[in-house]
């Protein structure tokens, strides 16, 4: 059987206090310099929770800067058509707190947010979110709690950005054989070639 951990106290006794000076690090806000982590990425990873404690993390990505600054608090996150499940706008229905993770290609520190999310239709707001001419129909309004970066060690030991490690899709099951698996009455070639011509055609983007 495991040993688990089951307070605080024995954490701490494993892992140690954090230093004083990534203690510091933590703000409630942008400034001129964390806001560049922000105006740089191109993705992210957005973590909700429901009412329930079930979570979800889900990327989001889109040219760099998508993220709207509307002040060294307030962020707007645009929703792009996805698979229409929802899970992270449901989330926030139930459970406003969200986690938010910038990241830059090619650089190994993260950027974090964690903070409460509305969900937005102002046509106004997200006018300035339009990409190839089409405006989001809903938006994320993230009011900033803490805002600090993340070391490198993850992204170094991952060797993330190491084009040496990069891995061959085809090394991996596609999604048409993947979605073959589930249910064997989908034929996975015409899964896969149908989603391959409409990723071409940018079918559902935007």
């Amino acid at each position: 059987m495991a040993v688990t951990v089951d307070g605080v106290d024995t954490l701490r006794s494993l892992l140690g206090e954090p230093t004083e000076v990534v203690r510091a690090k933590i703000s409630d806000r942008l400034n001129d310099l964390t806001r560049r982590f922000v105006e740089r990425s191109p993705f992210l990873c957005l973590a909700t929770s429901g009412a329930d404690g079930t979570c979800d993390v889900s990327p989001r990505g889109d040219p760099a800067g998508f993220v709207r600054i509307l002040d060294d608090r307030t962020l707007l996150l645009p929703d792009r058509p996805g698979n229409r499940l929802a899970d992270s706008l449901r989330n926030v229905l139930e459970n406003p707190h969200v986690a938010l993770l910038f990241v830059v290609p090619g650089v190994s520190d993260t950027f974090r947010v964690n903070g409460t999310a509305t969900i937005v239709t102002d046509p106004e707001l997200l006018e300035a979110c339009a990409v190839e001419g089409k405006v989001p129909k809903l938006g994320m309004l993230v009011e900033i709690e803490e805002a600090y970066t993340h070391c490198s060690k993850a992204f170094l030991r991952a060797q993330l950005w190491d084009p040496e490690r990069f891995v061959s899709r085809d090394e991996l099951p596609s999604s048409g054989e993947i979605m073959c698996s589930l249910n064997p009455s989908i034929d996975a070639e015409t899964y896969d070639a149908e989603r391959a011509e409409r990723y071409a055609r940018r079918e559902g983007f935007y």
